[in-house]
């Protein structure tokens, strides 16, 4: 397991190069969180990076994961301590990082005695919170669920529980987030841009990128990155092309489709909850946008294309189920308000259970002509850390290593210091900058306001007036034009989807009929806007 898992570290590339001869020095495939991420990375190292998205950012695997930064408690009975070691180092710096899109969060792990020992879970929890260095969130402790509130939602046979500290993040803003600040160090990003074809000969890369709408373009780069996450492997086999008739794809990917399911809201506390499952995984319980609760998630085998993966009757029930057994109000079909299905690409290790199979990731570098990476597997929390490995293959293969820069660098928005003092703890920085917003933006109600704090950050003012009338006409409640706008130009936002479910989750709050408005508003439908 060991092997399959190291970086490949590339041969030093001593080609020289004439730099005008190529459009950017890497084009990175694929714009899900580890695509950005890498793109990000490269640009603020000072090289020319073109990124490519068939679709919207991170409109596949990386906005539909569980919402979690963690270092993943479950793996340490799979042995996985370097690769839980390294995401609860990264859970600090996210925390740090995104303060208004990551945030803490408590997690209350019931004891069903039939399920784990009670010493093998405190001796987990034990490892999970000395496995790396710890500031900003609390350890572990134990509850009595006939005493604590944290019981009153449970069934009542159960009487103890472990809490235990993760953080929340908002998947999809992250992805964007990340991108943006991509873009301002310099990179060119393009959504709905296919590659249609790449191909590799001792100079460079010669790509053909494919707009959803207009003409073609060829594009010479100097470097590729395969960050094709799900379609990885077939990227490899089908778009990139050597020179000769060796074939670039070596590896495959086990793809393994998650489901969650959201609820009316179960409890009315900021606790999350983590559920043991006759199968040996673990079921997340966790309070989502104010008024639900979010459940998840399956690990069910695909074979089919990602782009279809959606929750069948199995995933449903089973969610249902699982929660059911804990909860004192079961958890029905019929109860669910919306469902979302992600495909997750793992590094295949011939693991027979999907749930056992690693979420640690590959770097894989070729050099032999033109220097290609690809990356296999990953997961959110781990994502900078991936990138900035990426970027070092990347430099060496290039011939120059630059200095990695992002551990302490703040994604845009991050950064509270022109509202309030900085206090060294992000989630009561956030708190205090919500303080600040308030008094700033007093005509705004309070759920929007908290919503487009949490969205934007210390960038709220590029979105927010001073007043409601300079906003432009309210879309439907709590949108509106001014923020549509802005998400058009500056956070590629084209489609209602992109907005009501990407950028924000306002679609979950809408009916259908204010769905269906906004997306005739992106469409540009002139005469529907002014329909009540």
């Amino acid at each position: 397991m060991a092997q399959k898992r190291r970086k490949i570290e590339p041969k030093r590339n001593t080609k020289r190069y004439i730099l005008s001869d190529f459009d950017c020095d890497v084009l990175v495939v694929g714009g899900g969180i580890n695509g950005c991420g890498v793109a990000r990375d490269l640009a603020g190292r000072g090289w020319r990076v073109t990124l490519c998205e068939q679709d919207d950012l991170g409109q596949h695997t990386s906005s539909a994961a569980t919402k979690l930064i963690h270092g993943g408690l479950r793996y340490l009975e799979h042995f996985e301590f370097g690769l839980v070691r390294k995401a609860l180092r990264e859970r600090e710096v996210l925390l740090r990082s995104a303060p208004h899109i990551v945030r803490p969060m408590r997690f209350v792990l019931p004891h069903d005695p039939a399920m784990r020992p009670a010493w093998m879970i405190r001796s987990g929890l034990f490892l999970y919170d000395h496995l790396a260095r710890r500031d900003l969130l609390p350890g572990t402790a134990t509850i009595d669920l006939q005493r604590d509130p944290m019981g009153r939602c449970l069934k009542p046979h159960l009487d103890r529980a472990f809490v235990y500290s993760d953080g929340w993040v908002d998947d999809a803003r992250l992805v964007v987030l990340v991108a943006m600040d991509a873009r301002e160090r310099g990179a060119e990003i393009l959504t709905r841009t296919r590659c249609l074809a790449s191909q590799r000969d001792s100079a460079g890369w010669v790509a053909t990128l494919q707009p959803r709408h207009g003409p073609s373009r060829q594009l010479r780069a100097r470097a590729l990155v395969n960050a094709a996450g799900p379609w990885a492997e077939r990227f490899l086999r089908e778009q990139a092309r050597p020179a000769g008739s060796e074939a670039l794809a070596g590896r495959s990917l086990r793809l393994v489709k998650g489901s969650h399911i959201v609820v009316p809201r179960l409890f009315d506390h900021d606790h999350a909850y983590a559920f043991q499952s006759a199968d040996k995984r673990v079921i997340f319980a966790i309070p989502y946008e104010g008024r639900f609760t979010l459940i998840g998630t399956t690990d069910v085998e695909l074979q089919g294309d990602p782009v279809d993966a959606r929750i069948d009757d199995a995933e449903l029930h089973y969610l249902c189920e699982q929660a059911s057994r804990y909860f004192r109000q079961p958890v029905r079909v019929e109860d669910v308000a919306w469902s979302y299905t992600g495909v997750r690409p793992l590094l295949d290790d011939e693991s027979g259970d999907p749930s056992a199979v690693t979420r640690d990731y590959l770097l894989e570098a070729r050099t032999d002509a033109a220097p290609i990476l690809s990356i296999w597997g990953g997961k959110l929390t781990t994502f900078r850390k991936l990138s900035e490995e990426a970027a070092d293959l990347v430099g060496d293969a290039l011939g120059e290593r630059r200095a990695a820069w992002t551990e302490g660098a703040v994604l845009p928005g991050g950064d509270f210091t022109d509202w309030t003092p900085a206090t060294g703890r992000p989630d009561a920085d956030f708190d205090s900058f919500v303080t600040a917003v308030r008094s700033r933006y007093g005509w705004l109600a309070e759920s929007p306001l908290r919503r487009i704090a949490r969205a934007y950050g210390a960038h709220i003012g590029r979105v927010l007036r001073p007043t409601a009338a300079a906003m432009g006409e309210e879309v439907v409640p709590g949108l509106f034009e001014a923020e549509i706008d802005y998400l058009r130009a500056h956070e590629w936002a084209e489609t209602a989807d992109d907005v009501l479910w990407r950028r924000s989750k306002l679609g979950l709050h809408l009916a259908a009929a204010e769905r269906e408005r906004v997306a005739r508003w992106m469409d540009g439908d002139t005469a529907m806007r002014k329909v009540a």
